[in-house]
């Protein structure tokens, strides 16, 4: 048997479902109780009690003489007396919710010879109406003689302990789901490049969860370190034969100086692309509050200006989100060169919804396969036709810089076809 279905009414949170798995027995457990003790206790002792009065009733109406009867009857705590017979009801009444009205009118309609109808129109009085000897009677019965006295007030006492029980078991629960939640807090900042005080609390295997994260992070920010303090000196050690090969080179021929000047130049921008994606700078820099749309349309502009064939076609959406302008803005532009590099037009456009910023870039190059998009996407990997490396001095590390800024950003870069120009769609998700 499959519950797949089931998964769709779950709650989602942590504390949904743990409030879910302590009302649920509560509810149930007072639900059985009520239907057997009620059904059973209750519904037993009034179907004692009202034979027994119907047996009362019986005695008195066979007395002889109608004062004898009603003698009897006040005896009996009964008030009997004879009516006529347009003082019948129509029919049987009770009130829709008086359950054991339902069983004293049924046993009594067991019981009595000649019973018509039964009233009961509160919880004081029980109104029968009986024929005896083709004469119509009306005993009024007091209801506590029929039936057990207040039932309703075991369903309020379980009712309110049980709430009372469930919100004293709730807050104990929620104090020790907090640290899960925290925990689930900080690893969800650090996956966005955010490290929040953290501290371990709670039960023992949740502080066994908590130190291992905090190794964990520990780790990837010393790794981190070592890494930049290695690439700044990788860089310095590659910059400075560089610049000695520049200053052999200016000593050459224009004719010979030229092409070799031109081979230097290609080596110093693939040092600095590889530089760059190893550096890691999406996660160093700090977030804070930016207009995306004047920010995408800022990044246009300059690119305008510096002759790219790049318009702004669309902005939605108004407010702020927490970016950090620096490698977004290279993301960006690294997409808006590679799309002007392979195709001749670019468009950008960018959306802000409640739920999410997505900045948009599509060309009408050759774009790239569905089968290689996922592999563009990683370092050093150049596509041929779909990205002719003859069209410029790339490394194939462009795609890979933007992806990994839109991950220290806790969103996505997706690649797909664009619908208006043909070519690749390049959409940073970012996650508000």
């Amino acid at each position: 048997m499959s519950f797949q279905w089931l998964k769709h009414y779950m709650p989602r949170s942590l504390y949904g479902r743990a409030a879910l798995i302590l009302i649920l027995p509560v509810v149930t457990l007072q639900l059985v109780v009520s239907v057997v003790f009620i059904q059973r206790h209750f519904e037993g002792v009034t179907q004692k009690l009202t034979r027994e009065l119907s047996r009362s009733i019986s005695v008195a109406l066979d007395a002889p003489g109608g004062g004898t009867t009603e003698a009897l009857a006040q005896a009996l705590d009964l008030r009997l007396a004879a009516v006529e017979d347009n003082a019948l009801p129509a029919q049987n009444a009770r009130r829709w919710y008086d359950l054991t009205g339902a069983i004293v009118i049924r046993t009594l309609r067991q019981q009595l010879p000649g019973l018509e109808r039964v009233l009961i129109p509160d919880d004081s009085v029980v109104v029968a109406f009986v024929r005896h000897d083709g004469q119509l009677f009306r005993a009024d019965i007091p209801r506590g003689r029929m039936s057990a006295s207040n039932p309703h007030q075991l369903l309020v006492n379980m009712v309110v302990f049980g709430l009372l029980m469930t919100l004293i078991a709730f807050l104990y629960l929620r104090n020790q789901l907090r640290p899960i939640t925290r925990l689930a807090e900080a690893a969800e900042a650090f996956g966005r490049g955010r490290a929040l005080p953290y501290s371990p609390s709670g039960a023992v295997e949740v502080r066994a969860a908590g130190n291992a994260f905090l190794d964990m992070r520990n780790r990837i920010e010393r790794q981190i370190e070592q890494r930049t303090m290695m690439l700044s000196g990788v860089s310095h050690d590659l910059r400075t034969p560089l610049t000695r090969l520049r200053l052999g080179l200016s000593m050459l021929e224009d004719k010979d100086r030229e092409p070799l000047e031109r081979d230097v130049e290609d080596m110093q921008r693939l040092i600095d692309a590889f530089l760059d994606f190893a550096r890691g700078d999406a996660a160093a820099a700090q977030p804070e509050p930016v207009d995306p749309l004047s920010f995408v349309a800022e990044i246009v502009a300059d690119a305008e200006r510096a002759g790219q064939t790049v318009s702004l076609v669309s902005s939605e959406g108004e407010g702020r989100v927490q970016l950090r302008p620096g490698p977004l803005r290279r993301a960006v532009e690294n997409l808006i060169s590679n799309a002007v590099r392979y195709g001749t037009r670019c468009e950008v456009s960018v959306a802000l919804s409640p739920r999410s910023l997505r900045i948009r870039v599509e060309d009408d190059g050759p774009g790239i396969p569905a089968q290689d998009r996922e592999t563009a996407l990683k370092p050093f990997v150049r596509l041929d036709p779909a990205r002719n490396q003859d069209r410029g001095s790339g490394v194939g590390l462009g795609l890979a810089i933007a992806a990994d800024i839109a991950r220290a950003h806790g969103g996505v870069l997706r690649l797909g076809e664009s619908a208006s120009l043909g070519g690749l769609r390049a959409d940073i998700v970012i996650a508000r």
